[in-house]
């Protein structure tokens, strides 16, 4: 069967790490102001505690100022600002070919315009394979691509993944022996930027071609999107998950630029 004939059980033999069960919990519960504003009162008034010689006051403004600022965050114009701030990052489509287009998952939201994507992609040419990615998003993905009319032998992918740098590194693991060295890498476009310095850093050369996205995400599932990869950025620029040290300074250059912007407004 196509799909069972997709997933590579070794890949999927690596422990999980404790921390990706909380993971979505904690990018849902930051975009919920009703639960988050009560910490930092509580945080202000144990901070009332501590003695004026040790910075209590200081202390205290830095609560105040981290809460104004979480609230500019979650504005919508604030959100809209700090997404375009990260799609003006990616590169634009070259329009060149690559050896083959590779679709990470990323929930039932948001696979169906990366079904659309890299079966257009296909259509045109630009690759002759299709590689999906990620833990029960990859098999969807391909069967959908499949009921399009893709021919079996077009497609191929890995079910294991559960964080982009696992995509990238499992993908690497499946197709570099095959020698595919340029990719057309399809996701989301607030995804791209990481996804894209990811992959870089595993030796690909990655053409990004953004997904058009869903046009039913909430205001707040946006905003969780939005700030779940300014963190991410960050994270796995602190961690050397990007190579180069130019890619650490455009991981963190739509940090800045954003808040700028938000200082000018």
């Amino acid at each position: 069967m196509l799909v069972a004939s997709m997933i590579n059980s070794a890949l999927c033999s690596i422990e999980t790490s404790a921390w990706l069960p909380a993971k979505g919990w904690v990018s849902s519960w930051v975009t919920q102001p009703f639960l988050v504003l009560p910490l930092f009162l509580v945080l202000f008034q144990i901070l009332s505690f501590i003695p004026r010689r040790y910075g209590r006051r200081w202390l205290q403004s830095l609560v105040f100022a981290s809460a104004l600022v979480y609230l500019m965050v979650l504005f919508p114009p604030a959100v809209r600002l700090a997404e375009r701030a990260l799609v003006k990052q990616i590169p634009h489509d070259s329009g060149k070919a690559a050896d083959a287009v590779v679709v990470l998952g990323r929930g039932e939201s948001l696979n169906p315009s990366r079904v659309e994507a890299a079966a257009k992609l296909w259509e045109e040419k630009r690759a002759p394979l299709i590689f999906a990615s990620g833990i029960q998003d990859a098999p969807k993905i391909v069967e959908q691509l499949h009921n399009k009319g893709i021919p079996e032998q077009d497609l191929t992918g890995e079910g294991c993944s559960r964080t982009t740098y696992e995509n990238a590194k499992f993908t690497a693991e499946v197709l570099k022996p095959q020698g595919v060295k340029r990719i057309l890498l399809v996701t989301d476009a607030p995804h791209m930027l990481r996804s894209q310095l990811t992959f870089q850093n595993f030796g690909f050369t990655v053409i990004p071609v953004p997904s058009s996205g869903s046009p039913d995400l909430s205001r707040g599932d946006r905003a969780r999107l939005v700030m779940y990869e300014y963190a991410g950025l960050v994270s796995y620029g602190l961690m050397g998950r990007f190579s180069p040290k130019e890619a650490l300074k455009m991981s963190l250059l739509p940090v800045l630029e954003s808040v700028e912007k938000l200082g000018k407004q």
